[in-house]
Order: structure tokens, then C-alpha cells, then sequence
């Protein structure tokens, strides 16, 4: 009797351990600081819609395994993917849907040019297709960067910033995400394989661009929210 006990207590523990292993292994995804990059365009050889700008975004980490598990390995958050909903600091949804995001420093995408007949055509037929800018694997302790918004030159008006900002008339201030000189909650839904952690924001855009800028949102602000 103790004999089968003792086999029972035995292969339940290993179940329990290889649970806990398992579940230690699943990816962490973290938001961290804001960021804030300003870039100068006005010295550059090629023109560009802007003379200068400045890019907010966000840092999303795959925190790594604690020192004691160490001899473990974290699994990679695969197929990362963004959605951004701005709203009015009464909660009201500012354009009525979320914005796919972009994730920063990755390639460009480029538009297809077609010849019809004695013209060039530009083809974006689905420029949220490319999952080259808009997917990415976090492998643990990696840290990716979000893109949210961006403003250019003396413009009081910034704008949602993805994808569709190349492709926009005009170029990057893009009329379907333009964002008025107020104050904005800004909700960020994260979701990768297995995993989804949503975040929220405070986008200072009543200010210049100097103080053009992402802040932690109040839980007042989260609460005024209708989705």
C-alpha cells in the first residue's frame, strides 16, 4: 500500500514540475519606458516630407527567466502584433477603430509602381499585409520598439504612425490618423502567440513639438473609456 502510494505521490510530482517548467518557459511580454527620437531632415540630399520630426513609441521587453531558473530557457513571443485605439480624455473612441501598429527601425515598406498605358500607377492595395513591419518575434530579454505617433515641423496637429503614413497624401501626415492639438488616452493591445497584455497612455499633443510626448495614463483616464 505505501509502495502505490508512493509511486501515486511520485508521478504527481512530476506532473506538478513539468507544469511549473512549462509555464516558466512561456513568454513575458512587459511595456516599458516611452520613447521619444527626433530626427532632422532639412541637411539630407533626398527631400523629404518633413524638415524635421519627432517619433513616439513605446519599448516592449520578453522579460527574461529569474537567476534561479536560469538553467532554463525563456520561449520566444512569436508573431508580436499591435493595435492602437486613441480616445478623447472623455473616452470617446477619436476615429471609431484601432490602428494597426508598426514596429520602429524595421524596412520601409514600398509602394508597387504599375505602368498603365503613358503613366506610372501606384499600388498599395493592402499595405497592412506586410508583416514584415507590422509581425516580429521578441526572443527573450530582447527589447522591441512600438511606433504610436509622430509630428513634424511647427504643425500643431500630430499623427498616428504605422504603415500607412508611406502611402498617405500627403506623405506621412496621414489624414486618416491626424490628431488634433489636445490631450489623448491611448490604449495599446499587445498579442503574440499564447499571450495579450494591454497598456495605457496619456499622448501630450497641446503642446510644441519639444513637449510633444507619451505619459503614463491615470486610472481616472482608463475608467472614462468606452469601448
Amino acid at each position: 500500500m505505501n509502495g502505490t502510494i508512493d509511486v501515486l505521490f511520485g508521478a504527481l510530482l512530476s506532473i506538478l514540475i513539468t507544469i511549473w517548467i512549462e509555464s516558466s518557459r512561456k513568454p513575458k511580454l512587459a511595456f516599458k519606458q516611452t520613447n521619444v527620437h527626433d530626427a532632422d531632415y532639412s541637411q539630407l540630399p533626398d527631400k523629404r516630407p518633413a524638415k524635421t520630426a519627432r517619433f513616439l513609441s513605446l519599448a516592449i521587453k520578453n522579460e527574461p527567466l529569474s537567476w534561479f531558473v536560469r538553467w532554463l530557457s525563456r520561449n520566444a513571443a512569436l508573431q508580436c502584433h499591435a493595435e492602437i485605439t486613441f480616445y478623447h480624455l472623455d473616452g470617446q473612441n477619436v476615429f471609431g477603430r484601432a490602428m494597426e501598429a508598426r514596429w520602429s527601425g524595421l524596412v520601409e515598406p514600398i509602394p508597387t509602381i504599375q505602368i498603365s498605358g503613358d503613366r506610372n500607377v501606384i499600388s498599395i492595395s493592402n499595405v497592412g499585409a506586410n508583416t514584415s513591419t507590422t509581425r516580429k518575434d521578441i526572443y527573450p530579454g530582447e527589447i522591441s520598439s512600438l511606433d504610436i505617433a509622430a509630428r513634424f515641423d511647427n504643425d500643431e496637429s500630430s499623427f498616428g504612425w504605422n504603415d500607412e503614413a508611406y502611402f498617405s497624401d500627403p506623405p506621412w501626415r496621414n489624414p486618416k490618423w491626424k490628431l488634433s492639438p489636445e490631450r489623448f488616452i491611448v490604449k495599446v493591445q499587445l498579442i503574440s502567440a499564447g499571450d495579450k497584455i494591454t497598456n495605457y497612455y496619456r499622448l501630450i499633443n497641446d503642446t510644441d513639438i519639444t513637449s510633444f510626448r507619451l505619459e503614463q495614463a491615470q486610472p481616472d483616464d482608463i475608467k472614462r473609456i468606452k469601448e
